[in-house]
């Protein structure tokens, strides 16, 4: 006969574990730790709840079952945030510090919400653990809403450093202890997890690269000149021992900050070190990080003048060439993965292979992680043939399980080469299903998947044939504001093939556009817009918009919008004006000749040429009445 473990007991195990995996988490030194320690504290305080029900072996109701489900839920997600502060980026968090306090808030709101639906003064329990219960509960109740205080001198003293040229060093002073970057080790880690939580966000890295590229190489001046000779090693303690020559800006690379070792050049001209743009362009970035200019190729060049110039500089002041990049690769030739990593993967590979479900469950929560930290990661976790067997969990009956799996994927999508892979494991209907039926959350990042599988062109047929865009049109509409960015990202950038603009506006796509073009507080007019845009150069496309009354709420935007929506609604109005006389009258009723004339003066380039294009369309009309 086989022993099962009693689902009450195994439930209470599950939860003991999260509150120990919590515990163990490392120490939290940035701008989140009060909150971080916080909330660490008050699961703890659960932990004997838990044990005692454990012990107890007690049955428990439908309803306490439940309950208690939905808190090892909550305690799952509180685990994932506290990983991610205590991992993240510093400076980041600092600079998002609102965001990252309303997501401790919603966590402690969810904690105290489940503790409230559990009726745990009729559990059979100890008069000592019954009173500890309802002590946490009432600290969880007090937490709820209540704002963090939050440090204006570090706020303060970061926007003094990211605008002044020259900052007070004893602003940096105060940056560097509060934000514990003291040594240029610390800075090295820094960096790189700016720029991964950058990319994990879904923010465009461009936007932050010019700043904070500025604000590193500040931070590293500051530590240099504080204690060099301790913060250094290798190549820079012999530049110590002569006299410290400054770098010269065109020998470091504008990503690391650091003397290059190997410089190559992009289409645009820039020279950056291979390690570094070749990590930006597997992230799946098609844009030169310095200019922002779409490259035109992905090939790097060697800049064999600059490398022999670098070379000179350090034999000239006593300073040891920097070897080529290698030091970091592990024995096996991978970059950045160990001998220990590989065998982590491994493992958590056969655990998603022949694991049961919690197990499974774990492991692709365990991936998901790993391929979201780094670029070597995602290529390690697909060359050990994790792939195939993420998607098939895309089909598991568990919610959870099924999260991380398309979450796993969606990060490991990032990579090219990955991207082929997904597809060729036929991971699109799955993925399109878990749209269709999972959670939000997995929605969601369904729904960014496709938008990531669908930057390669052949995809976007594939995509579009296998059902997803119905599909994405509901999330659009009943999905939170993340799902619906994500959808009107997928829709896009899927309607860029001519066969899914079809699509799209057969499965009643412009309605819903309409909607949330006209709800300016919706946050959502820049994608309406877009997609409508894309949509107009499509023949059903622009009778599907003629239909829905779009020129008051057109004119508007080309009268007072942004550059770029004003350039997307003049873009939409000439393509109804040239199927539809009426629709020029109409435009004319609202004052579009006074907007566009305005608008052929002071918009984008693109939107200067459609303006101008529909005000001859307006003179012609004008001239046929007047010889009519």
């Amino acid at each position: 006969m086989v022993l099962t473990e009693d689902p009450n007991s195994e439930l209470m195990t599950r939860l003991v574990d999260s509150v120990k995996e919590i515990s163990t988490l490392p120490e939290c030194r940035n701008v989140s730790k009060k909150m971080h320690d916080n909330l660490v504290r008050r699961i703890k305080l659960l932990s004997p709840l838990f044990e005692e029900l454990k012990d107890n072996n007690e049955e428990l109701s439908e309803e306490e079952t439940k309950g208690f489900e939905v808190l090892r839920t909550a305690l799952d997600s509180a685990k994932e945030l506290l990983k991610l502060v205590v991992e993240g980026s510093k400076v980041y968090q600092t600079l998002h510090r609102d965001d990252i306090a309303d997501k401790f808030n919603r966590i402690t709101e969810k904690i105290e919400a489940t503790l409230s639906e559990i009726p745990y003064d009729k559990l059979n329990l100890s008069e000592e653990v019954q009173e500890q219960i309802e002590l946490v509960h009432a600290q969880f109740r007090r937490a709820k809403g209540r704002p963090e205080l939050q440090d204006h001198q570090l706020e303060v003293d970061l926007a003094i450093a990211q605008r002044e040229k020259e900052p007070d060093p004893a602003v940096l002073k105060r940056l560097s202890e509060k934000l514990h970057l003291q040594t240029i080790d610390d800075l090295k880690k820094e960096s790189l997890a700016f720029h991964e939580l950058v990319i994990a966000s879904g923010e465009d890295p461009g936007e932050w690269f010019e700043k904070m590229s500025s604000l590193f190489k500040k931070f590293k001046d500051y530590v240099q000149m504080a204690n060099p000779e301790a913060n250094c090693s290798g190549a820079e303690k012999a530049m110590i021992k002569h006299r410290s020559p400054v770098i010269p800006d065109d020998f470091r690379c504008p990503i690391s900050l650091e003397l290059m070792k190997d410089p190559v050049i992009v289409s645009t001209g820039q020279t950056y070190e291979r390690y570094c743009i070749q990590k930006w362009l597997d992230a799946g970035h098609k844009t030169c990080p310095k200019t922002q200019q779409t490259l035109l190729h992905t090939a790097l060049t060697p800049n064999y003048v600059l490398k022999s110039l670098i070379a000179l500089w350090c034999e000239s002041n006593g300073v040891e060439h920097p070897k080529q990049p290698g030091a970091c690769r592990s024995k096996n030739g991978g970059s950045g993965i160990t001998d220990c990593d590989r065998s982590a993967i491994a493992t958590l590979l056969d655990k998603l292979a022949n694991g049961n479900l919690e197990q499974q469950r774990s492991a692709a929560g365990e991936l998901r992680l790993l391929a979201k930290r780094n670029a070597d990661n995602r290529v390690c976790i697909a060359g050990a043939g994790a792939i195939p067997l993420l998607v098939e969990l895309l089909s598991s009956t568990d919610p959870r399980t099924q999260e991380h799996a398309v979450t796993a994927l969606l990060n490991l999508s990032i990579n090219d080469i990955n991207k082929g892979t997904i597809v060729n494991a036929g991971a699109i209907p799955d993925i399109v299903d878990v749209l269709k039926n999972g959670s939000m959350e997995a929605r969601e990042n369904a729904a960014a998947t496709l938008f990531s599988l669908s930057v390669i062109d052949e995809n976007k047929v594939a995509i579009g044939a296998a059902g997803a865009i119905p599909v994405l049109i509901k999330l659009l509409c009943d999905g939170t504001p993340r799902g619906k960015k994500d959808a009107a990202t997928a829709i896009f950038n899927l309607s860029i093939y001519q066969g899914n603009k079809a699509r799209a506006v057969k499965a009643g796509i412009v309605p819903p556009l309409m909607r949330l073009l006209k709800d300016a507080g919706g946050g959502m007019v820049d994608e309406a817009l877009a997609i409508l845009a894309i949509l107009a150069s499509h023949q059903e496309g622009k009778v599907a918009i003629g239909q829905a009354d779009p020129i008051p709420v057109l004119m508007e935007v080309i009268g007072t919008g942004s550059p770029r929506n004003r350039e997307n609604a003049a873009a939409i109005l000439w393509s109804l004006c040239t199927i539809d006389s009426q629709q020029l009258k109409l435009a004319r009723q609202f004052g579009a000749e006074e907007a566009l004339k305005e608008l052929s003066e002071s918009g984008t380039d693109r939107a200067k040429r459609k303006a101008g294009s529909i005000l001859e369309l307006l003179q012609r009309a004008d001239m046929t009445e007047t010889q009519s």
